[in-house]
């Protein structure tokens, strides 16, 4: 409040000096006053002790007040009804009732022993403690004794000034979530929130103990002339603090009490699937039944003096808070945890979240929101949501931050901003796609949505409350365009506004009812082109709206006024027309938004602008040198008033007066932030981050230097311990940078771009160390690596086209030169790698493509423009390989470690290629796509080493030696976009991910304990095996297993012998094959193959001798390892039939019998006519003995009669996995082939 407006009187009866019987004489004339004076219209209340109400749910209703009032619990936490209910409308039988209170009042107080709750409360300096709040007492039913009606007149009584603070006395703390407490004190849960907070001078400790933002209009003038004293024009601003009322008494309760929602909460700080990608902090356990039904039975003291352990982090978190440093515990619960975010999502608004003791703000990155303390740097990661965040909004008092995001599982997720703590979260809030746009009321009461999906719907939701979904929705017309905008009425919580670029709608909500109107507004409206919209405001003093469009306009909008209408007709303030079309200037106004009395613009120049209330220029800023504004958002401190000492700009006026505004923060378009300080007009870079795709980083291979570069041409080198810039380098437009490396002593730096050209810099000082970059390739580098003696350096690109370039020696001068390239691959290269030559210590250079071909260069016999190849190998047969790394020497052989999209992982003899194993890896979704063996971290174990991958979506850890447990690996949600790099430091201590278009890169710190106590929980040798098998070790297939082992013995030893048998814990390798198709799982050769070698050579390095036979603990683990990861899938076979068959006239794809006979002799593994007949005459149930019993011939006599009999000369995808293979698709047999197959319906009869 400005020292020119008066001050409104709350301190009647508040200092100390006041006595016993003042106080009550004082409460007792207030009390009549309200009796007399307060009416209550519809969600307003115009009298001073109804604005102590924090807007109940019936809003001034009886009825409302009747159940609250013979409620058999006081409104707890579970409840989220505020603190100050106490006051509610007063009804008439407590009116009637009035005289007899007083009469006993007296005896009341004595009653209770507590006067000194009516007394003043001493004051020490700088600390207010609060009175009369403590009086409201949790009683049973809330029935009004003599000493409830008491308490209730003594919250009508003034506020309490202290100097350098203000506490009000019924402005208490409030219910706030209680996830931090633990079991042993639920019982006091109740009582603390009724506690008086102290509040040090300057610094309040309290939810609603701080500073509200100033109220738009500052119309204090007009409602003290009317007598409407407002929560916030009571705010009194002492040292600079306004401490507001109980405007903000409001119960942030953070759960939800049903069983539906608690089946939603992740309980594990671990993410090992998708669904539990939210962290555990998201949520906080909810308040249950049964101490729900212990509050409503147990007696409650009247008072309690809470201890230190008992107080909720948000109850009693500071604004400092979140930066403090916290103990490495709570840090460490994951193998990876978010410590810091390289970037900026430049299409969200920024907030400015300063204060007198901190100057942060609040930004998003990717699928996090981070608030950043720019005078420490130091930064708070909010992680909770699984889809990119799509919108922010904060609280006006800047306590509360609420995310919102689009995907599936979308979310809505309410953040103290103080303690970090997630208060609420919302689910399912709009399934249909997430949300587009969020807004948050004056008071921090209500939440307005928009949802992206189609029809776009709008929801109001009451997030303080524990009522499920939203308090009413409506869905709204696609021609309306994609609303992707939304805002409050400060004035009035119940109107709103929302806006696409062809379409303004305006919305009036009340109880479960909303309705909205969209006004019609075109170019021949006002013969002017109004252009497309952007932003719109309400006016702050008048009840008009405002919208801004890409035309340097203003539609003003009012609501329409009827003639001639009868007395009782309802008016409808969002019934809203457009006025006038007020041209402001030419270029697009990108931003509209209010402060104080002051219309504000932003626009695509970089301008920004002040206009009164009368759309009058105040002033402008243009010499900010910004790209076209994004966001413009105002301190909540008001600025200090103009003096000698000061030295605001002028304003523009004829009067030239000190132009006083509050600091401000302005986000643009290009990622850059800065702060704004009105005094003197100063301006400070606060971020300045990529504004296009990152997909390049790369880690220092000795320092703690990150180098990341995006497709703007920016490169920049971070000390990432220190979170310090330390150099840059902008390239000219058109040149993208697409990948870095460094080479092992880290003096260079590879560069790579997407027109094909190539760098090499000096890693410092990022100068050339070549005159001219390499523009060999036409396509897009890929891949870089340097060797390990940085004699040479390899690239490949898009075109599938390997290049190496070669240190040289010309006049005397060590220079980089090219030695050749080659189209090696005729798909993606998916990674390239130099490693070292066993034998001569000299660089080997692989690469390995989508083509499935391992190739390997022979560098030393290559010459200029001459790379020549020494071999490839063909490593897969079905998967496609996705990335490949040199496994660390943890095992006497020496080997390629590969993954692929079948979520195998491989190892193959570096010198043979032969494969060794093959591994059941990661399964998250979606398969591997980068690994990285992490530098040794466990110096006591030198056979435990790490590595770590990226899929689509995450980034992950796995415990090296690879061998299929599911418990040794773990993944986290990195970037929802996708995530396409990976770096790591030096040390092994640090991972980092590139996002690509979101143009983040978030930095991870490595936990080793966390991951490998999550193993050790999992279990050892086979019990996480036993795990993966249906129904686990005492399940039918176990047990299928066993009796199939036995079997395979018996075939080995010949089924007819009549020699005594010799029971074994083992089988041949022979029998392997039989064994696992008899499990459902059908190897090709080329599996089975792998299968044996890998038995057989599994000792040969230790034993020199092959192994012949298996046990059945080995057996499951190969079973396990090498079947496929998910099962059949059906969609296979259709995709065969759809790429072979031809088309029919039902529109199938079919083949006829003698080609699908010919294709499976020909092409793939051939099979003989021999195995056909036995095959299908075991299929289709002709053979009578069910195939061969033993090993040995087979007699396929008949077998062509049998066929051509039983198989339909045209075979449909439907009929060849339903009839023949005997696999369920879903189908119904009216969905089948009409064709009958009668040969082989008769004989599987």
């Amino acid at each position: 409040m400005s020292d020119a407006e008066p001050e409104t009187n709350l301190d009647s009866g508040g200092h100390s000096g006041v006595t016993v019987e003042t106080e009550r004489a004082h409460a007792e004339v207030r009390e009549q006053n309200v009796l007399k004076e307060e009416h209550y219209d519809e969600g307003t209340a115009t009298t001073r002790n109804d604005q102590a109400i924090s807007y109940l749910q019936g809003r001034g209703s009886q009825e409302n007040y009747q159940k609250i009032l013979h409620s058999t619990e006081a409104k707890t936490i579970s409840q989220n009804t505020p603190s100050a209910v106490v006051i509610d409308e007063v009804s008439q039988e407590r009116k009637n009732t009035v005289d007899a209170e007083k009469i006993g009042e007296q005896n009341v107080l004595e009653g209770i022993g507590e006067q000194n709750v009516l007394e003043g409360e001493g004051h020490d300096e700088g600390t207010t403690t609060p009175t009369s709040d403590q009086a409201i007492s949790y009683s049973q039913g809330w029935d009004y004794k003599e000493s409830d009606k008491k308490r209730d007149l003594n919250m009508l009584e003034g506020e309490h000034h202290d100097e350098g603070s203000t506490t009000p006395i019924h402005d208490q703390p409030i219910s706030y979530p209680q996830e931090l407490y633990s079991k042993e004190n639920d019982q006091k849960k109740g009582q603390n929130v009724l506690e008086g907070e102290c509040h040090d001078e300057g610094k309040a400790t309290s939810i609603n103990d701080q500073t509200i933002s100033y109220l738009q209009g500052l119309d204090s003038k007009e409602n003290d002339q009317e007598g409407e004293q407002s929560v916030m024009e009571r705010e009194l601003h002492e040292k600079g603090i306004a401490t507001p009322t109980n405007k903000q008494a409001i119960s942030y309760q953070h759960g939800k009490n049903s069983k539906e929602i608690d089946q939603k909460i992740p309980h594990s700080t671990e993410t090992k699937t998708i669904g539990q990608d939210i962290p555990s902090t998201v949520l906080v356990p909810e308040v249950s039944q049964e101490r729900k039904s212990s509050v409503n039975t147990e007696k409650k003291p009247l008072f309690h003096t809470p201890s230190p352990s008992e107080d909720s982090l948000v109850y009693t978190a500071t604004p400092s808070m979140v930066f403090e440093e916290k103990e490495k515990a709570f840090f460490s619960s994951n193998p990876l945890n978010l410590v810091w975010s390289f970037g900026i999502n430049q299409n969200i608004p920024v907030y400015n979240l300063h204060d007198k003791t901190r100057q942060v703000i609040l930004y998003t990155c990717a699928h996090t929101a981070v608030m950043l303390d720019c005078s420490t740097n130091t930064q708070h990661v909010f992680q909770g949501h699984c889809s990119p965040i799509s919108s922010v909004c904060v609280s006006e008092d800047r306590r509360w931050v609420v995310t919102a995001d689009k995907g599936l599982e979308s979310l809505i997720i309410i953040w103290d901003s103080y303690s970090g703590i997630p208060v609420q979260t919302l689910f399912d809030s709009h399934p249909e796609g997430g949300v587009a746009a969020i807004a948050m009321t004056g008071d921090s009461k209500y939440l307005a949505t928009v949802g992206a999906g189609t029809p776009q719907q709008v929801c109001i939701w009451d997030w303080a409350s524990d009522k499920e979904g939203p308090l009413c929705s409506k869905d709204l017309d696609s021609s309306y365009g994609y609303q992707a905008y939304m805002i409050f009425d400060p004035k009035d919580n119940f109107q709103l506004i929302s806006s696409s670029s062809t379409q303004v709608i305006f919305y009036l909500w009340k109880g479960n009812k909303l309705e909205y109107i969209a006004p019609h507004l075109t170019n021949e409206t006002f013969n002017k082109v109004v252009g497309k919209f952007t932003q719109s405001i309400f006016h702050f003093t008048i009840s008009q709206a405002l919208t801004a469009t890409s035309v340097g306009n203003l539609v003003v909008w009012d609501a329409i006024q009827i003639s001639n209408a009868p007395a009782e007709t309802e008016i409808k303030p969002h019934n809203k027309k457009a006025i006038k079309l007020v041209p402001m200037q030419k270029d697009e106004i990108t931003v509209l938004t209010v402060s104080d009395r002051y219309i504000v613009t932003g626009d695509v120049r970089g301008f920004i602008r002040f206009y009164d209330s009368l759309l009058n220029l105040v002033n402008w800023y243009s010499s900010f040198n910004l790209g076209p504004i994004q966001s413009i958002s105002f301190s909540k401190e008001l600025p200090h008033p103009a003096t000698g000492q000061t030295h605001y700009p002028a304003d523009c006026t004829i009067q030239s007066k000190p132009f006083v505004i509050r600091n401000f923060v302005v986000s643009t378009s290009d990622a850059s932030v800065v702060h704004v300080t009105a005094d003197g007009t100063k301006v400070e870079a606060l971020l300045q981050e990529a504004n296009s795709t990152v997909y390049a980083i790369a880690c220092h291979p000795e320092k703690p230097i990150v180098c990341i570069a995006s497709y703007s041409g920016m490169l920049k080198v971070w000390d990432y311990k220190k979170k310090k810039y330390i150099c840059s380098r902008i390239f000219k437009a058109g040149q993208y940078i697409h990948c870095l490396t460094y080479n092992i002593k880290g003096t260079l730096l590879g560069v790579g771009f997407t027109d094909g050209s190539v760098q090499i810099l000096e890693s410092l000082t990022l100068k050339d160390e070549c005159a001219e970059p390499f523009r060999y390739a036409s396509a897009p580098i890929t891949h870089m690596s340097f060797s390990h003696d940085s004699q040479y350096l390899a690239t490949a690109d898009e075109g599938f086209t390997v290049t190496v370039y070669k240190i040289s020696q010309e006049n005397g001068n060590t220079v980089w030169a090219y030695l050749g390239r080659m189209r090696s691959h005729y798909k993606l290269i998916q990674t390239i790698m130099f490693g070292i030559h066993p034998d001569n210590n000299q660089p080997r250079l692989l690469s390995l493509g989508s083509d499935r071909v391992l190739v390997e260069y022979d560098l030393p016999n290559s010459s200029k423009n001459d790379l020549r190849i020494l071999g490839t190998d063909r490593i897969e047969q079905s998967g496609i390989p996705k990335c490949m790394a040199w496994y660390p020497p943890i095992t006497k052989e020496s080997f390629i470690l590969t993954a692929n999209d079948q979520y195998k992982m491989k190892l193959f003899n570096s010198t043979t290629k032969m494969c060794r194993k093959t591994l059941l890896g990661p399964t998250y979704i979606s398969p591997l796509e980068k690994m990285i063996i992490l530098p040794r971290i466990n110096t006591h174990n030198p056979g435990k080493q790490y590595l770590a991958y990226i899929t689509k979506d995450k980034v992950g850890l796995q415990i090296l030696p690879v061998d299929g447990n599911p418990h040794k690996s773990s993944a986290i949600i990195s970037h929802p976009g996708g995530v396409y790099n990976l770096a790591c430091s030096y040390d092994g201590a640090y991972l980092f991910t590139a996002g690509g278009e979101d143009c983040t890169v978030l930095m991870w710190e490595v936990n080793i304990q966390a991951l490998e106590a999550a193993a050790a929980l999992g279990g050892t040798d086979l019990i996480p095996f036993y795990a993966l098998l249906d129904g686990g070790r005492e399940g039918e297939l176990f047990k299928e297993l066993e009796d199939y082992f036995y079997y395979a013995q018996l075939r080995s030893q010949g089924i007819d012998t009549m020699d005594t048998r010799q029971v074994s814990t083992h089988i041949p390798l022979v029998e392997v094959p039989f064994v696992m198709r008899a499990l459902g799982f059908y190897p090709s050769e080329q599996e089975v193959e792998d299968m044996l070698n890998e038995i057989k050579f599994s000792e040969y390095v230790d034993t020199g001798k092959y192994v012949t036979s298996i046990d059945l603990g080995d057996f499951i683990r190969l079973y396990i390892n090498h079947r496929p990861a998910f099962g059949l899938s059906v969609q296979e076979l259709q995709h065969a039939f759809d790429t072979l068959g031809c088309d029919s006239e039902s529109g199938e794809k079919t083949m006829e019998r003698g080609q699908l006979l010919q294709l499976l002799q020909i092409k793939g593994e051939h099979m003989t006519e021999e195995e056909l007949a036995e095959y299908f005459t075991t299929l289709l149930g002709l053979n009578p003995e069910g195939g061969r019993c033993e090993i040995g011939s087979y007699d396929s006599k008949d077998a062509a009669a049998l066929l051509e009999k039983a198989i339909p000369s045209k075979m449909t995808h439907q009929i060849f996995t339903v009839e023949l293979l005997g696999l369920q698709t879903g189908v119904s047999e009216e969905e089948s082939s009409e064709e009958p197959i009668t040969a082989c319906t008769s004989a599987m009869s």
